[in-house]
């Protein structure tokens, strides 16, 4: 893994997020939200409010602690897609320390296979337009953890996208009008048949200037596999790790002939 880090530069260690105390409550008083032109507020919320729940038998409400706030999750274990995995708790960590370098207040952000939405809730409190991704039957619940968690306490109101990985590209997100600042993902990579699909998708909403941050958990060779790939049309860095999680978060750079 050296091979992609330059000389002189180290990756940074991950930490398990700390947790909030139980007593804390949501800030959602409007205190710390910038309005913005109410257009786009009413386009926020009609993107927001136009997915269905999954009706999951069972939920939990999990509690996360990011930006000073109180993050509460709804969760379902019957889907991948329901459940707040590592590499999104890593990746969360590394856009809270990070926020001044990243620059990322105001900045056009995709997140892809964003499940049950908490990087996309942490990256709108640090101040940037979010759009939300992931296949149609988690888009309810997603819908609902970033309205719960970011009505009336953000700059900008999150918005929520269907994507299947490698189908409908240009429709959905034509090139010639959609640019995003920064690319994410987190867990994406596992033991699925989708891998070849999802690196094309992230080639594809990578245009000059963006960056991909891509933090993912290492279980399966597979997973290395899709590495090599990676690293085949994307200047990679590794910015974190941690040995003893198998966490590893990369920044990629779309290569240009």
């Amino acid at each position: 893994m050296d091979a992609c880090l330059s000389s002189e530069q180290q990756p940074r260690p991950l930490e398990e997020a700390p947790s909030p105390p139980d007593d804390e409550t949501l800030h959602t008083d409007g205190t710390s939200r910038c309005p913005g032109d109410s257009n786009e507020i009413e386009a926020s919320l009609r993107s927001l409010q136009k997915f269905v729940p999954t009706n999951y038998a069972s939920y939990t409400q999990e509690n996360y602690r990011f930006v000073g706030k109180k993050i509460v999750i709804q969760e379902s274990i019957e889907s991948y897609g329901a459940v707040v995995w590592p590499g999104a708790i890593a990746l969360c960590q590394y856009l809270e320390e990070h926020t001044e370098e990243l620059n990322l207040r105001g900045a056009k952000i995709l997140e892809i296979g964003a499940g049950p939405g908490l990087v996309s809730i942490v990256a709108s409190i640090l101040g940037a337009q979010v759009m939300a991704t992931d296949l149609p039957d988690v888009l309810g619940n997603l819908q609902y953890n970033l309205l719960k968690n970011t009505l009336n306490c953000t700059t900008y109101l999150p918005e929520v996208k269907e994507l299947v990985w490698g189908e409908g590209l240009e429709q959905s997100f034509p090139k010639s009008t959609l640019y995003y600042d920064y690319v994410l993902a987190s867990d994406v990579v596992y033991h699925h048949y989708f891998l070849d699909k999802l690196l094309a998708t992230m080639v594809y909403l990578c245009q000059p200037g963006t960056v991909l941050l891509w933090a993912n958990k290492f279980r399966f060779s597979t997973d290395y596999e899709f590495l090599d790939k990676f690293k085949q049309v994307f200047d990679t860095t590794l910015l974190a790790e941690s040995q003893e999680s198998s966490i590893k978060l990369f920044k990629g750079i779309l290569k240009w002939d």
